[in-house]
C-alpha cells in the first residue's frame, strides 16, 4: 500500500493544527501565521495551501468530519436487529465517552466552528454536509430498530448527545465527565422512551 502523497499529509497537518488552535485559543487565535508556527512549517506554507481564512476554515471542517467519524465509528456498530437496544446503547455511549475524554479538544473545536458557521453562510454548507453524513448513519440505525419516526428520533438522539457534550465540555458540568455506565443509563432511558422498554425490534 503506497504512502499518502506529501501534499495530503501537509493538508492534514495544517488542518489538525488549526483544530488544535481553535480548541486552545478560539477563533481569534486561528491565523495562517499561527498554524505555520505551531506546525513547525516555513512561513507562508499555510497560505499556499489555503489562501483565504474561508479556505482554512473549510479545510478544518473537512478534517473535523474525518476525525469525528473515527471517534463515533457508527459503521462499526453491530446490527441493532440482532443486538437490540443494548447494542445501540453501548455503541453510542462509547462514542460519546470518547468525545468527552481523549477527544475533548476536538469536540471543543467543533463548537468553535459551529458558532462561526452561524455567521458565515459559505461555511455553513460545509459544516452541514459533514453533519448530514453522521445523521444519515444514525437514521439507518434507528430505522433498522423499527423506528416509525426516524427523523424525530435522530433529532432527539443528536440533541441529547450534543447537549450533554456541550454541558460537560464548555457548560456548567465541565468539571466532571460522566462515567461510561452513566451514559449508558441515560441513553437507555431515552431509547426506552422511543421504542418501549422490552419492545421487540421490527
Amino acid at each position: 500500500m503506497s504512502a499518502r502523497p506529501e501534499s495530503a499529509q501537509r493538508a492534514d497537518l495544517v488542518a489538525d493544527t488549526a483544530l488544535a488552535l481553535l480548541a486552545e485559543r478560539g477563533m481569534r487565535g486561528l491565523t495562517h501565521r499561527a498554524v505555520d508556527e505551531r506546525a513547525g512549517l516555513p512561513q507562508g506554507s499555510t497560505s499556499n495551501l489555503a489562501r483565504t481564512r474561508q479556505a482554512l476554515l473549510e479545510l478544518a471542517v473537512r478534517r473535523l468530519a474525518e476525525r469525528e467519524a473515527r471517534v463515533l465509528a457508527l459503521h462499526e456498530m453491530p446490527d441493532p436487529r440482532t443486538g437490540g437496544l443494548d447494542s445501540l446503547v453501548d455503541g453510542l455511549a462509547l462514542a460519546t465517552h470518547r468525545a468527552l475524554t481523549r477527544n475533548r479538544a476536538l469536540t471543543l473545536a467543533r463548537y468553535e466552528l459551529s458558532l462561526e458557521a452561524t455567521r458565515r453562510p459559505e461555511l455553513r454548507s460545509y459544516f452541514d454536509a459533514a453533519g448530514a453524513r453522521f445523521r444519515d448513519q444514525l437514521s439507518a440505525l434507528v430505522t433498522a430498530m423499527g423506528s416509525t419516526a426516524p427523523e424525530r428520533h435522530v433529532l432527539s438522539l443528536v440533541a441529547w448527545a450534543d447537549g450533554l457534550m456541550y454541558s460537560c465540555v464548555a457548560g456548567s458540568f465541565h468539571a466532571r465527565v460522566p462515567e461510561l455506565d452513566e451514559l449508558r443509563a441515560g441513553l437507555r432511558e431515552l431509547l426506552d422512551g422511543m421504542f418501549g422498554a422490552g419492545k421487540p425490534l421490527a
